[in-house]
This record gives structure tokens, C-alpha cells and sequence, in this order.
């Protein structure tokens, strides 16, 4: 009997210790809480948070806490896309998005099926009430580099359909991307190749020759715009005229140079950030936000994680939709030699 006495108390006594350890806690979250509510630059910062890049998670338990439960408190709704109208989903989805106005969408990422796992299906929507489709794309399954067809239609996803629009094709180490439209290959086409394809887009993730892990750096290559606000076609004969050896030999004659925006390294919460100002709210590498050099404050695009398998993305001129799509796909691609 005295045994089991000492037992009860003992046992009683690491009851009030986890008592006393779960309230020190939770009165060093509050605490720390209160001083940033007390300073308004830190309160605007703390309303950051939810909307911010972070590739690292070194920070300890408790600045993990108490950033979850600021970002809950100062969430942000996500602002939904203005109205838009069209008749044309093609034409809409290769037209370059109206100057002054942002597109807002949003990317669902299907694994579901025997082979969805390996080859998920995405999903491009607006983002708002309505959420009307605008584009799906996939992976092909026997190509030799990553190949993934872009379709106006969410159960066609056949190249040879009438509803393919366009396709992206990465290099063999997959840190260099082509888009390409929907029209004929070189080989086939007229020979003043008014009817060959056009290239969009090239990606180039810069590759990390020194093994760290850190934020993806990128640069996308696109065609430029004339008077009208239209694009300047481009339809290389060959790949060696391409948008990337363009790019190489740094030939940049009616073409745009963009880059993704380099995220700030925060000492307090040991991790890079980014506002993307309440449409991102989970951390991960593929969050980012590509700019123009000469105007860093004009997002072009930005894309981000809002769930496991969700994520938003806004375009604005000259990108298009099959544009901001392609460079969104390029990173759910693997890049064992960017990170």
C-alpha cells in the first residue's frame, strides 16, 4: 500500500508539471503576442504572415506556435478575380491578360486513380464564386524528358483532340522548359511557316552547384508586344533558334527577360519571405513571384500553396492564361539539380 501511495503521488505530481509546462507555454505565446500587438510596424508584419514565402522551417517549436496562431488571427480572406467574361475559351486562355487588370485563379492538383499518383491531373479555375474552368494539364507517361499537354477540356487530354492548346517540354536534367501553342511542328509546316508552331515561354531554373537548400532561382524568357498589345510571334525553324539558345546568346530582340522576385531572408523567424498579401498561406518551395527587372513592384505572376493539393494563381499583361499555367506546371516538376 505505501508503494501505491508514492505511485499515485508521483504520478499526481508529473500531472502538475505537464500543467505547469502546457501554461508557461501558452504565457510565453501570449506574452510574446502582446509585445507585437503593441508596435504597429510589428502588428503589420504579423498581418504578413499569412501571405508570406517560406523555405526553411528552422524555426524553434514555439516561434512555430505562435506563427500559426498569429496567421490565424490576421488572416487575410483571399481576394476573389474580378469578373470576366468571354465566349472563346481558346482565344481567352492565349490572349494576353487586359493591362491594369489581374487575373486571379487557382490550381487543384488531382492524384486520384492507379496512375495519378505518379502522373497527377491539374486543374486551372478562376478563382471565384462561379469558378469557371479554364485549363487542365498533364503529364505525358512515355516520353523520354517531361512532356505535359495543356487541354480547354477536362476530360481530353489527348494531343491528337481538338481541345489541346498547347504543351511544355523540359530539357533532360528538367531545369530548362519550352511552351509551345497548338499549331504544326517545323517539319510540317508551310515554308513560310505561317502555319508552324509558336513558342510562348522558356523557364531556366538556375541550378545549385553548391547542394544548399534555399529559394528556386528562375528566369522566364517570353515574346514581346508590339504597338497593339499583341504578341510578336515567334516560330523558331529549328531549336537552335528557340527562345532559350535566344536567351544564351543573349539575343533578346522583341523578346521580355523576367524574373521571380528574391524572397528576404527574416532573422526572427529564420526563413525567407515574400508578401504575397493573402493569396498564399502555406509554406513551400514552388511559392513564388516573377517581376520585370526594371519595375520590381509590378507582379507579373505569383503562385503559391493554400493546401496540400490546391494552389493560387494570378497573371497580369502580357502573360497569358496557357503562359502562367506552363510555368506553373515546370514547377511541380522534380529539380534535383536546383535544390
Amino acid at each position: 500500500e505505501p508503494d501505491s501511495e508514492a505511485a499515485q503521488k508521483k504520478t499526481k505530481g508529473k500531472g502538475k508539471k505537464r500543467k505547469k509546462t502546457c501554461w508557461l507555454r501558452h504565457h510565453i505565446l501570449t506574452s510574446k503576442r502582446r509585445n507585437l500587438m503593441q508596435s504597429k510596424e510589428n502588428a503589420s508584419y504579423c498581418m504578413e504572415m499569412d501571405s508570406q514565402y517560406f523555405s526553411s522551417s528552422s524555426s524553434c517549436s514555439v516561434q512555430g506556435d505562435m506563427r500559426i496562431t498569429l496567421s490565424e488571427t490576421f488572416k487575410e480572406e483571399r481576394v476573389p478575380s474580378p469578373v470576366i467574361e468571354f465566349d472563346d475559351l481558346e482565344g481567352f486562355v492565349l490572349q494576353p491578360a487586359q493591362q491594369g487588370v489581374t487575373v486571379k485563379c487557382k490550381v487543384t492538383r488531382d492524384k486520384r486513380g492507379v496512375d495519378r499518383g505518379l502522373y497527377p491531373t491539374y486543374y486551372l479555375h478562376l478563382d471565384n464564386e462561379k469558378k469557371v474552368f479554364l485549363l487542365a494539364g498533364r503529364k505525358r507517361k512515355k516520353s523520354t524528358t517531361s512532356n505535359y499537354l495543356i487541354s480547354v477540356d477536362p476530360t481530353d487530354l489527348s494531343r491528337g483532340g481538338e481541345n489541346y492548346v498547347g504543351k511544355v517540354r523540359s530539357n533532360l536534367m528538367g531545369t530548362k522548359f519550352t511552351v509551345f501553342n497548338n499549331a504544326l511542328h517545323p517539319n510540317r509546316a508551310l515554308p513560310d511557316m505561317s502555319n508552324a508552331r509558336q513558342e510562348l515561354a522558356a523557364i531556366i531554373y538556375e541550378t545549385n552547384v553548391l547542394g544548399m537548400k534555399g529559394p528556386r532561382r528562375m528566369t522566364v524568357i517570353i515574346p514581346g508586344m508590339n504597338k497593339d498589345g499583341e504578341r510578336v510571334p515567334i516560330r523558331p525553324r529549328s531549336d537552335n533558334d528557340g527562345l532559350l539558345i535566344r536567351c544564351q546568346n543573349r539575343n533578346m530582340e522583341n523578346l521580355i527577360e523576367l524574373r521571380n522576385k528574391t524572397p528576404v531572408w527574416n532573422e526572427e523567424t529564420s526563413s525567407h519571405v515574400l508578401n504575397f498579401n493573402g493569396r498564399v498561406t502555406q509554406a513551400s518551395v514552388k511559392n513564388f513571384q516573377i517581376i520585370h527587372n526594371k519595375d520590381q513592384d509590378y507582379i507579373v505572376m505569383q503562385f503559391g500553396r493554400v493546401a496540400d493539393d490546391a494552389f493560387t494563381l494570378d497573371y497580369s499583361y502580357p502573360l497569358c492564361a496557357v503562359q502562367a499555367f506552363a510555368i506553373a506546371l515546370s514547377s511541380f516538376d522534380g529539380k534535383i539539380a536546383c535544390e
